[in-house]
């Protein structure tokens, strides 16, 4: 990936938003919250007001003006400049055509599970079984409601977020039927390990199972 003058993931969403219109800062966090852009990327809103300063010493936004709303201070309104939408359009098609490796948590969790033992696993797997379909219905139904409102276009991260949590629910589900139903073999070794501390020899382990 690209090493961008402003990396912050904060940075593409705040171009976003002032691509639209001028905006204060104030006001692109109002509509990125509105929008649920938080759900969509990592934002950390203590640093937006750092990110537009950099965004703006590096040209990519400019001040043209300010607003002051009753008794509050004044706030400074920025546009997009020209680099600023050449590095925004770049930026996406960063994101949209090259393959990142992003290992999520759970997978360096599954990476070190056997040190819980097979049952606390099992219980576990469930609980996180229970979470992802209920993201699915939740998903789902967020998707029925704002395909009545947007065109698709601006839906389809929506989508690729419950294909995922789709994808990775079936897989979780199946794993469980293995776990619960014999089908993973050292179950028992697993067990003992866990409650005994002796770890078997994982060389006759492997030979028994060929």
């Amino acid at each position: 990936m690209k090493r961008r003058k402003v990396g912050n993931m904060v940075g593409l969403a705040v171009l976003s938003v002032v691509l639209e219109r001028p905006m204060h800062p104030y006001e692109m966090a109002a509509v990125l919250k509105e929008r649920g852009k938080d759900a969509d990327m990592p934002i950390k809103w203590g640093s937006l007001y750092t990110v537009v300063a950099n965004l703006e010493k590096h040209g990519f936004v400019e001040a043209v003006g300010s607003v002051k709303d009753g008794g509050r201070p004044e706030r400074t309104v920025y546009r997009i400049t020209a680099a600023g939408r050449d590095e925004f359009e770049d930026w996406v098609r960063e994101l949209v055509g090259t393959l990142e490796r992003e290992p999520p948590r759970f997978k360096a969790g599954l990476s070190m599970m056997g040190v819980l033992g097979p049952d606390q696993a099992v219980s576990l797997l469930r609980q996180r079984l229970a979470q992802l379909d209920e993201r699915v219905e939740t998903t789902r139904a967020g998707l029925a409601r704002w395909r009545r409102e947007l065109p698709r276009l601006f839906l389809v991260e929506l989508e690729y977020d419950l294909a995922m949590t789709e994808a990775e629910a079936r897989w979780v589900r199946g794993f469980l039927a293995e776990l619960t139903g014999g089908a993973v073999p050292g179950i028992e070794e697993w067990r003992h390990w866990y409650e005994t501390g002796e770890l078997p020899d994982l060389e006759e382990f492997v030979e028994e199972k060929k």
